[in-house]
């Protein structure tokens, strides 16, 4: 069952009745009923972070590496 719940201070309050007996023991886990946003997907980012280095004309012709057509040195 998920509930939502206000805290006063002192005691959590749900926010509608629940179906249990009085003195019922339950096991709650408590979190935040709306989390922050997660950081929106970029490709760019990822490949920033891996601090790739490559050779000079790799943007112009980066199918032609991809594909084999063209070799890097080394």
């Amino acid at each position: 069952m998920t509930i939502y719940a206000t805290y006063d201070g002192a005691v959590l309050r749900p926010d509608e009745p629940l179906d249990l007996a009085e003195g019922e023991r339950v096991r709650l886990t408590v979190e935040d009923p709306e989390p922050a946003p997660a950081e929106p997907y970029s490709a760019f980012r990822i490949m920033e972070s891996l601090d790739l280095d490559g050779p000079p004309d790799w943007s112009e012709n980066i199918n032609e590496y991809v594909t084999g057509e063209r070799k890097l040195d080394g």
